[in-house]
This record gives C-alpha cells, structure tokens and sequence, in this order.
C-alpha cells in the first residue's frame, strides 16, 4: 500500500512538474489541446495538462553563429548563414533579417548585386503560427520580388541614390503583407548596391566629365564677370574723364564770356565788333599758316595793308578807352 501511495505521489508530482511551463516576458508559446487551438501563454507561471496539452512548433530563425549578424538561409545551403528552426517559444522581440544577396536589373538594364537588412517582430503569435507555414522565409521571398520590382523601375543613377525611398517604399508593401501573417516589419534598410566594374569606371569617367564641365563653366564665368567688371571700370572712368573735360570746357567758356562781356563793356558795341573781326582774321591766318609749314609755298595776305590797319585799330580803339 505504501509503495502505490509513493507512485501516486510520484505521479503526481511528475505531472505537476510537466503542467509547469515559465513563459519570460519576451516570449510566447501557443497551446494546442488535442489538435486544436487553446490558448496563447502569456508571461509568468502558466499551467498545462500534460499529455493533453502540446506547444505548437513556430518556424523562425535561430540564432546567428560566431560573428555573425544573422541571415535566413533560405536554399543557399550557406552554413555561415543562421538556419530556420522550429522552437515551441515565440520570441516577440524585434528580430533582424538580413536578405541574401541578389541580381536585380534597372530600369536602363544594368546588373547590380544588392541586398537589405529587415527588422521585424512578432504582433499576433496566433496568427504568426496558423496564418503561414514558414513566416521568414514567407518574408524573405517577398522582400527579395518587391526589391527586384522597384529598382526595375529605377534607372541606375536614381536607384543610387534614392535608398531612402526604397527603404520607405519596401517597408510599406513588407508591411501590408506581415500584418496578415501577425508580424509588423518595423524598418527595412538597402545595404550594399554593387555595380559591375565596367560601369563603375564608366559612372567614375562621367563624374570626373561633369567636374571638368562644371570647372570650365565656373572659370567662364568667372571670366566674363571680370570682363563685365572691368569694362563697367573703363565706362565709369570714361565718364569721369568726359564729366571732367564737359565741367573744364563750361568754365573756359564762362570764363572767355566773362572776359568778353567786360571787353565789351570796354570797347562799346561797335568796337567790340572790329575787335571779333580783327581776332578772327588773326585766327583764320595763324591756321593756314600752320597748314602750310614744311612747305615750300609763300603765303601772302591779300590784303597786308588791311592786316596792319586791323592791328592798328585794335591799338587805337585800347589807347582810346
């Protein structure tokens, strides 16, 4: 009798110990009694029936090697990549999925190699579990077509440059669809573009062309703003010298009217008259005496008589006055 009360106790003992599951705050565990869905174990002590109750296997990725950042393995067989394995805890905690790499073709039809890094945790451990059979590499296939589908639509220049649009543009369609498999992708970021050495040297050839382009552009115009400048300089200093001349012949002027005007005064109308004359004629002779020089032509007033009497009367009209 006592050794079936010590196998009762035993019994009792082992299915308690059995009906005990520890469930840590970043993780979960979906119970299936007899097939079927039960309930989800939440953080804390929880209770099971042994035997009746079983832990449903989630598909997720192990954790990465040695040195290892941690990459579904998918087909690759790449044992440096962690593997896919069923475990019984969900761990909810924000997990990175790095995409293998791939050939993908612009939209100008240029091979480039990239790959992305994904950051993805479990919403729905429910969902997560019966909604799809392998939720990373579910993940994986669509992010690998819709990468290959948006920079099929980019031409090369632009898919180098434009990363954070197709971070932003990835995470969306990600997303959408890792919402119905009870999962949210919280981020995705393109990690290396890799472009065949031929067009890496031709793009190298091109931007040391638009370096010189823009040198050249820049010493042009350079160069016509200090010729603008320095014909700007000339006109403002001929200007000047013209402003200058203009206020030096309005003073001559006024100065020669001022010494006529008391000449005048002097001399009264009619003497003033003869006197223009006179000057005049003493002008127009001195000219055509300056044209003359160097030859040997004798020039000859008409008149030499007149020429004096004209002196003459200059004379008188001063001694006069």
């Amino acid at each position: 009798m006592d050794m079936v009360m010590i196998g009762v106790a035993v019994l009792v003992i082992v299915l308690v110990y059995k009906g005990i599951v520890v469930i840590r705050n970043s993780e979960r565990m979906v119970i299936e009694r007899l097939g079927n869905y039960n309930r989800t174990l939440m953080p804390g002590i929880n209770f099971i029936v042994p035997f009746l109750d079983q832990p449903r296997e989630f598909i997720w990725k192990s954790p990465a090697g040695a040195g290892a950042l941690g990459r579904l393995l998918g087909d690759s067989g790449d044992s440096s990549y962690s593997r896919l394995q069923s475990m019984a805890r969900i761990d909810i905690r924000e997990t990175v999925l790095d995409f293998p790499s791939q050939t993908v073709i612009t939209r100008d039809n240029v091979s480039i190699q990239i790959n992305a890094l994904l950051y993805i945790e479990i919403t729905n451990p429910h969902d997560a579990v019966y909604r799809i059979s392998n939720l990373p590499n579910a993940i994986e296939k669509l992010g690998q077509t819709t990468l290959r589908s948006l920079v099929g639509e980019m031409e090369l220049d632009k898919t180098l440059s434009s990363r954070e649009d197709i971070n932003a543009r990835l995470q969306i369609s990600l997303d959408e669809a890792a919402d119905d498999w009870g999962a949210k992708v919280k981020r995705v970021e393109v990690q290396d573009l890799l472009v065949p050495e031929a067009v890496q040297a031709a793009m190298e050839k091109q931007m040391r062309a638009e370096r010189d382009k823009r040198a050249a552009i820049l010493e042009a115009e350079g160069s016509r703003q200090s010729d603008i400048l320095k014909a700007e300089g000339e006109k403002q200093a001929a200007i000047l010298v013209a402003e200058g001349n203009r206020t030096a012949r309005i003073l001559e002027a006024d100065g020669e009217k001022a010494a006529l005007d008391k000449l005048k005064e002097a001399l009264g109308e009619q003497g003033f008259s003869q006197y223009l004359i006179a000057i005049r004629y003493l002008d127009t002779l001195n000219t055509i005496g300056k044209a003359g020089e160097g030859d040997k032509t004798v020039f000859m007033p008409i008149d030499a008589t007149a020429t004096l009497g004209a002196i003459g009367g200059i004379k008188e009209l001063f001694q006069g006055k």
